[in-house]
């Protein structure tokens, strides 16, 4: 068996990377790839109340529409990477688009909710082998210093798209079909991988040559284990012994991951590249700042159109101040960390994004758009400076014989704590509505109903729903809309919990950066490889 042995990493030259080739032109090019993946992300949140009524979906299955994409992801994200540093980021770049755009249109054409599961899986491989590769790129074409800049322009280009998703799926999912939102995918990648073959340089490492097929098959199933228990926790219960018997399976094959990679002459994850504190620190703040965003985010499609009855358009224009203001933010994190460094920048963004999770926790059933806008706007200021630095300490810092892997780690960071936030706070809103529940339909002064219908009601109103008169035939329509309140009151109840415990998730986050210090930037530093 290899020992564990310390190289130090060879000069530019000998990566097998060039610096030939616009910089900026590249940025383009990857993202518009990335682009594609951010679309079909904003765009799948609007377009899920119509897939569940078109299909029959349940809320179950609508979660796994969402829940099957990051499980794709988060297994494969580092392997990804890696793939990427062995056999060229452009490569692998260009399968991940052209694969992410035919699963989207296989994702459109699709006649049952198990298909559409089963190809959002796909897309999320593909996914993973397009992201990685794509902040590689960038690293080698925006060498030292010059990254900070790069990641600002990247950070307001998916802000543009943040900003386009929700109004685009709205118009497509009004005015032509759920599939189209998936449609859209197709041309967006066709344009990415005609730019990518034109733009793009090769890059891969030379110092690595093989595959670390061991930690693939440990790391994969330690990841599953984790990210498959997180999912269905809800479902089975947290003390569940499916729960644990998942859970404590991620930690014994992670520990013998762990344990492989200390040993092994090419190891998929060389553990020195967390010896950077920075590094290490930098993915415990993608983590929460993941399980804050998307954990809570979640919620609110379903309380722009479930509670407050709006249109799936309207919904995207009531969080278009976040996605919009990503545009501004990010570029203007890249030049705050420049000047007052990474830990300051980090620190106020978590604590004004903690603000705009409280002001978001006070919700009321009649909030107007700027009731919900200024928590938004506060929110794009308050996350980019922590996407924007987060991204370059990890990343930045990593050699550059390791950034694909480096971009694995981000990635996987960012969807590990997204499924952790949305099976939490999911299981904490649910918890929530069905312990206030009863306390409003007597507060209501409504007649009593079987256990089993009201749990039905329950259900229904964990996801803002409530009854209608058509589901109620004989019942009166003033008790139907007295239930129906009862409904939107309990799940606001639900939601203002989840925001509040976000909150905390943010204030913690800005803790933490306050230990990021300055971390290695010359390209010769030693690499630990195995």
């Amino acid at each position: 068996m290899a020992q564990a042995k310390t190289v130090a990493a060879p000069p530019p030259s000998d990566l097998g990377t060039t610096r030939q080739g616009h910089p900026w032109l590249t940025l383009l090019s990857v993202s518009l790839g990335v682009i594609m993946v951010m679309l079909d992300g904003t765009v799948v949140s609007i377009a899920n109340p119509v897939i569940a009524q078109d299909l029959k979906a349940s809320l179950s299955d609508l979660q796994w529409v969402t829940s099957g994409y990051l499980l794709a992801l988060a297994v494969f994200l580092i392997t990804a990477g890696k793939l990427g540093d062995l056999f060229g980021h452009k490569r692998i770049f260009l399968i991940g688009v052209a694969g992410f755009a035919l699963s989207s249109l296989a994702i459109g054409l699709s006649s049952s909710v198990g298909m559409l599961i089963g190809l959002r899986v796909l897309q999320g491989l593909f996914g993973a082998l397009l992201q990685p590769a794509a902040l590689a790129l960038l690293r080698v074409a925006f060498p030292g210093e010059r990254l900070k800049t790069a990641m600002g322009a990247w950070g307001g280009i998916i802000g543009l798209s943040s900003a386009a998703g929700p109004i685009v799926g709205g118009l497509l999912v009004e005015n032509v079909s759920w599939q189209s939102v998936f449609f859209i995918n197709v041309p967006v990648g066709i344009a990415a991988l005609a730019m990518g073959l034109w733009v793009l340089t090769e890059s891969r490492a030379r110092t690595l040559s093989k595959v670390d097929w061991v930690g693939v098959v440990l790391l994969s199933a330690a990841m599953f284990s984790l990210v498959w228990a997180i999912i269905q926790a809800p479902t089975w219960g947290w003390g569940d012994m499916r729960t644990i018997g998942f859970l404590a399976a991620a930690v014994v094959v992670g520990a013998a991951f762990l344990w492989w990679q200390t040993r092994s002459a090419e190891p998929l994850l060389p553990l020195s590249l967390f010896s950077n504190a920075s590094v290490s620190i930098g993915t415990g703040l993608m983590m929460l700042v993941a399980f804050s965003m998307f954990g809570a985010m979640f919620f609110l499609t379903f309380f722009f159109q479930g509670v407050h009855g709006l249109s799936p358009l309207e919904s995207g224009m009531r969080m278009l101040p976040m996605s919009a203001g990503m545009i501004v933010a990010s570029p203007l994190a890249a030049v705050l960390i420049g000047k007052f460094g990474t830990k300051i920048t980090i620190t106020g963004g978590m604590l004004i994004t903690g603000v705009a999770m409280f002001l978001l926790s006070r919700l009321s059933l009649d909030a107007a758009f700027i009731d919900s806008g200024i928590p938004f706007a506060l929110l794009a200021f308050g996350l980019s400076p922590v996407f924007v630095g987060a991204t370059e300490i990890i990343v930045g810092n990593a050699p550059e014989d390791l950034s694909g892997v480096a971009g694995g780690v981000q990635q996987s960071a960012m969807q590990v704590g997204g499924a952790l936030g949305t099976a939490i706070l999911g299981a904490i809103v649910s918890a929530r509505v069905a312990d206030v529940y009863q306390g409003h339909w007597e507060q209501a002064k409504l007649p009593a109903l079987p256990p089993q219908q009201v749990e039905g009601l329950q259900q229904l109103a964990t996801f803002g729903g409530a009854p209608t008169a058509q589901m109620m035939p004989n019942v009166p329509e003033p008790v139907v809309q007295a239930i129906a309140k009862v409904s939107h009151l309990s799940f606001l109840d639900g939601m203002h919990l989840g925001f509040t415990v976000s909150t905390g998730v943010a204030v913690l986050a800005a803790v933490l950066a306050l230990f990021v210090k300055a971390g290695r930037k010359s390209e010769d530093a030693p690499v630990h490889m195995g």
